[in-house]
């Protein structure tokens, strides 16, 4: 396809999107603040975010403020997140956002790339994240579903699992506006029919926009 095709095909797989989730949620339950995002979105590396919501239910009551987190030992906060994974490394984050956050931003989170990069463990993944979600700003968050499923969609090889490279291609064909909503869609899209083991593809409502599928059909005619 073209790069006019892909985006008019993006396009319709969107609309698509929109009539399976109208409501674009993010995962993670972050309650409308913002400092919140920042460390879940860190605690949800190598980890679901069913778990993080739930670890964080108690983090957060233990410690509800920022500027909490930031005087609280790494110790302590790794009592609570010890069931996220890679616990002593993400305390330490943790600790060190939070201090960052009221140290350098006076509790306020910056709206640039440029910004949140310079936060503990924040890569462009939840850069993006809170770029779209907390400011309404255009971003691609490239997690696991989002790679996986715009490849056999057909807007990259499948085989292309660089998060940068796919979100630099994503950002080409999609809206700045509609990018974060679309993100969350394919999340919800992936947990439900397009999963990495067991795609629903007979009754995926994406099923005549994805080139996977029309390749595997193509094949089984010829065979």
């Amino acid at each position: 396809m073209t790069k006019k095709e892909k985006k008019l095909r993006l396009g319709q797989i969107a609309e698509r999107l929109k009539e399976e989730y109208p409501e674009a949620l993010c995962a993670l339950e972050w309650n409308g603040e913002p400092w919140k995002l920042l460390i879940m979105g860190r605690l949800s590396a190598q980890c679901t975010d069913a778990r993080v919501n739930l670890v964080c239910r108690e983090l957060f009551a233990a410690y509800p403020t920022p500027e909490s987190l930031a005087e609280a030992t790494v110790e302590e906060i790794e009592g609570y997140i010890r069931s996220c994974g890679l616990y002593h490394v993400k305390a330490q984050n943790t600790k060190d956002a939070c201090a960052m956050l009221v140290r350098d931003y006076n509790g306020q989170l910056p709206d640039s790339m440029d910004e949140l990069l310079k936060f503990p463990g924040v890569g462009r993944k939840i850069a993006n994240l809170l770029l779209g979600d907390v400011f309404g700003k255009g971003g691609v968050v490239t997690d696991t579903h989002c790679i996986r499923i715009c490849g056999r969609l057909g807007m990259y090889p499948e085989a292309l699992k660089d998060p940068l490279k796919v979100e630099r291609i994503l950002d080409a064909l999609l809206p700045s506006e509609e990018q974060s909503d679309f993100c969350h869609r394919i999340v919800q899209f992936g947990r439900d029919t397009c999963t990495a083991r067991s795609p629903q593809c007979e009754s995926c409502p994406l099923s005549q926009l994805c080139q996977h599928h029309l390749l595997e059909i193509k094949k089984e005619k010829k065979s």
